[in-house]
């Protein structure tokens, strides 16, 4: 089985400010990455409104679509915009992680990378915020728990900010895992170490500024990786955010490129361990476009090894 590549054209249609991080060329250059590499490519459904509401009421969507502008631009909150192709986008992008939760437990991809934006680990229930207008990871996570064959699943999220609208998602599903590592202090502000959800199914890995991915991926033997192993899941997802690069000028870690690839590594060998390779990773930050592209390949490339 190979590794998909899930993406849609709509998901270049959500435009921001100028100046924005969060930029069309985000996508533009990781596709461009990935061009050549041998993967299944397959389109970005638009999701369904019940997988929406698997995490986020109507009043929500209600609320996104509202604020969608004929032309220019609709501000949500001092970070996050919208504008005429933002809805299409970000059904597509929900749709996406959708999508690949379905080719991969129907043996159809061994894994998969959804490239696609708005991210979404930022957005709660009845918040849009940080760039993000829909939870796409949690809610590819509540579809995957729906399947007769998935009774956990697991969040891998090491985007350099702590993904606060996952955890608030699933903190209340026991059957679902979230281990998010995050640069602290940094915004959202949220991440210590000692939130552990009321389930008890929380793992914050705060890291410190300057640190770099050899102490990141100590830190995951250390800690995450004992969790996963506890937790037992028949899915691992990840929120595929490379904002942890040295280059990124969002935040202070100093992962390199080379340090994305083996934490995915060292996370697909555990996909194989524990869910027989099954692992979706879905993209969030990274706003360096040159160290961006460059992650994004070296993460794919890793997927592809681990689906030989």
């Amino acid at each position: 089985m190979k590794t998909s590549l899930i993406t849609h054209p709509d998901c270049l249609g959500h435009v921001t400010p100028d100046g924005a991080p969060e930029q069309v060329a985000r996508l533009r250059y990781i596709l461009n990455a990935l061009q050549d590499l041998d993967v299944l490519r397959t389109d970005a459904p638009l999701a369904d409104d019940a997988d929406i509401l698997r995490c986020h009421p109507q009043s929500h969507i209600d609320r996104i679509r509202a604020s969608i502008p004929s032309d220019g631009f609709a501000s949500l909150d001092a970070d996050t915009s919208v504008s005429a192709g933002s809805l299409t986008a970000a059904y597509r992008a929900a749709g996406g992680a959708v999508a690949a939760v379905d080719l991969v437990l129907s043996d159809q991809a061994q894994n998969a990378f959804v490239a696609v934006r708005p991210p979404g680990h930022h957005a709660e229930a009845t918040t849009p915020m940080g760039f993000c207008l829909f939870g796409n990871v949690a809610i590819a996570a509540k579809h995957a728990l729906e399947h007769p064959d998935i009774d956990r699943v697991a969040v891998v999220d090491f985007d350099v900010h702590h993904g606060n609208g996952t955890q608030a998602l699933l903190s209340d599903e026991p059957r679902a895992l979230v281990i998010t590592s995050q640069q602290m202090p940094l915004w959202p502000g949220t991440g210590e170490a000692s939130d552990r959800g009321p389930l008890n199914n929380i793992v914050n890995i705060p890291l410190a500024p300057g640190s770099d991915g050899v102490h990141a991926l100590k830190t995951y033997d250390d800690i995450a990786f004992p969790a996963l192993r506890a937790h037992q899941p028949d899915l691992i997802l990840i929120s595929a955010g490379f904002d942890a690069h040295q280059d990124d000028p969002l935040a202070n870690l100093s992962w390199s490129t080379d340090d994305f690839a083996k934490m995915t590594a060292a996370i697909a060998k555990l996909a194989q361990e524990l869910c027989k390779g099954r692992l979706v990773s879905v993209l969030e930050g990274g706003y360096d476009l040159d160290a961006l592209a460059a992650s994004a390949r070296v993460h794919v490339q890793e997927l592809m090894k681990a689906a030989r």
